[in-house]
């Protein structure tokens, strides 16, 4: 099997379907398979979809299991030699699918390729960002990001100055479609189901590059992205909840590092963000 395509739904059922139908009408790929797990959605019909789609793998959970471990019991079921994350509210055109797995063929040094995420109206999400380090979180905090948005240094993790036209090695492109490879999951392992909504693409991410391994965006595939419909419907839990989730990211991988009171203050302020959330 050359790529599995793995989407975890939560009451987005419309927009699933939506985006099923376009991987049938647009994914290009000779040996795919499509594997859906829905977290436990108030609007799925489960004997509707499996009748529409007889081919998808579909596996309802009767609990919500997070985005991480809906992925990774996905994943599990999963035989490709590539494997593409996508968001239910994801759209496939073109030959989006096929022109990822065509760029990580000619680039076995590559874990991991994001695309260019469009919206309905053609405008251009600003889905790559830098990882969370502490000097990039600190200019964040502090409002250096939006006062120098141009800054390479200050701008770091949002990385507002980056240039969607371009294709570039980069360190954490939005999860809604990421293209990974057997080899680098085999090696790493799954997403960490401690980060259940946020920051587990990130930490993937984080550990292969440690590994090694490369991570790169390309605007040649573009994907449709309607954007945050699962997690707006719970906006202010969501916000909260990012902010826990990269405290969590800070505890597993700087707390050892760090001078400790730079630490404490770094989880102080993401805290004091929670709050004001």
């Amino acid at each position: 099997m050359l790529l599995s395509i793995v989407i975890v739904n939560w009451n987005t059922t419309l927009l699933l379907e939506a985006l099923v139908d376009s991987i049938y009408h647009h994914v290009g790929v000779q040996g795919f398979e499509v594997i859906v797990v829905d977290n436990a959605s108030s609007d799925f019909d489960e004997a509707g979809f499996r009748r529409r789609f007889p081919q998808v793998k579909l596996t309802v959970s009767p609990t919500n299991l997070g985005y991480a471990e809906g992925n990774n019991a996905a994943i599990a079921q999963s035989s490709g030699e590539y494997v593409l994350l996508l968001n239910p509210d994801t759209e496939l055109k073109d030959d989006a699918a096929s022109t990822l797995v065509a760029f990580m063929q000619s680039h076995p040094e590559a874990a991991a390729v994001g695309c260019r995420l469009v919206r309905p109206n053609g405008s251009v999400d600003r889905s790559v960002r830098g990882f969370p380090h502490p000097a990039a979180i600190g200019s964040e905090l502090l409002g250096l990001s939006k006062i120098f948005p141009k800054s390479q240094t200050l701008g770091a993790y949002r990385m507002t100055w980056f240039n969607y036209d371009t294709e570039a090695e980069v360190d954490q492109p939005m999860g809604s479609c990421l293209m990974l490879t057997r080899k680098a999951i085999d090696q790493i392992g799954l997403f960490d189901k401690e980060f259940p909504i946020f920051f587990n693409e990130v930490d993937w991410c984080y550990r292969v590059k440690l590994a090694g391994w490369k991570i790169f965006f390309t605007p040649s595939a573009e994907v449709i992205h309607h954007g945050g419909s699962s997690t707006k419907q719970v906006r202010k839990m969501m916000r909260r909840e990012s902010h826990r989730s990269l405290a969590r990211y800070y505890k597993k991988h700087y707390k050892g590092t760090m001078f400790p009171p730079a630490y404490c203050l770094i989880i102080a302020a993401i805290r004091a963000s929670e709050m004001m959330g």
